[in-house]
């Protein structure tokens, strides 16, 4: 009798903490003076109209790469959880997943189907996340829902854990050598203009950000995709 009535005392307090805050909110009719700052500057020095993917791939470039690091340990420390006791991989006997129920074909079929439509979408997201809304972890995060859904439709799917693993590394090591390039060429570590801007508007152009979220797309989109074969085993 006790805990119903401190429950619903706790959500009558809730509700009137929500209720204050909903009737003290108001719209901001103007801008604050950061958000001003971004949306003059992005398109002025970097030639790109999406002005969310400048700011993380050019003047919040640092946050960027410490979320894909938090990313990858999330991944190295889910595979050592659930990745065996230190045998090596092709060293474990091989084991077929055992459905409940066995999808269907139609089910087989439709996944099949649909993940290269998926894996192309995603590649559009990727590749024109600096004319409009998308980018690298948007793009990275379709891939993997790709390939989630081929292994729910088909759980024994031999997916290429090995070549993920490479790519995401070799896709990691190249965003950090572009990083590299734009302190040495450009204003500083993770510059993009240490590639010519281009007309503004166009595919071609925004400098380094088109190549930076296409290897964070890779990035993102292998890491989760091993995350998902992990959970899978």
């Amino acid at each position: 009798m006790i805990r119903p009535a401190a429950n619903a005392l706790a959500v009558a307090l809730l509700g009137v903490v929500l209720a204050g805050l909903v009737a003290g909110h108001s719209e901001p009719e103007t801008l604050r003076s950061l958000a001003k700052t971004y949306i003059t500057m992005a398109p002025q020095e970097l030639a790109t109209p999406n002005v969310v993917t400048a700011i993380l791939l050019n003047y919040r470039a640092f946050d960027t790469l410490g979320e894909v690091a938090v990313l990858f340990m999330v991944a190295a420390g889910i595979g050592l959880v659930l990745g065996g006791r230190g045998e090596p991989r092709d060293a474990l006997p091989a084991r077929e997943p055992e459905p409940t129920v066995a999808s269907s074909e139609i089910v087989r079929s439709g996944a099949a189907l649909l993940f290269p439509l998926i894996s192309i979408f995603a590649a559009y997201i990727i590749m024109n996340g600096h004319l409009s809304a998308g980018g690298g972890f948007q793009g990275g995060a379709v891939l993997a829902s790709g390939v989630m859904l081929l292994l729910l439709a088909r759980p024994g799917y031999p997916l290429d854990v090995g070549f993920l693993s490479t790519t995401e590394s070799l896709a990691g090591v190249l965003l950090v050598v572009t990083g590299l390039a734009g302190l040495i060429f450009a204003g500083g570590f993770l510059d993009s203009r240490v590639l010519p801007l281009g007309q503004f508007g166009s595919f071609f152009s925004a400098g380094a950000i088109p190549v930076l979220s296409v290897l964070l797309g890779i990035k993102v989109g292998c890491e989760l995709s091993v995350i998902i074969d992990q959970f899978r085993r």
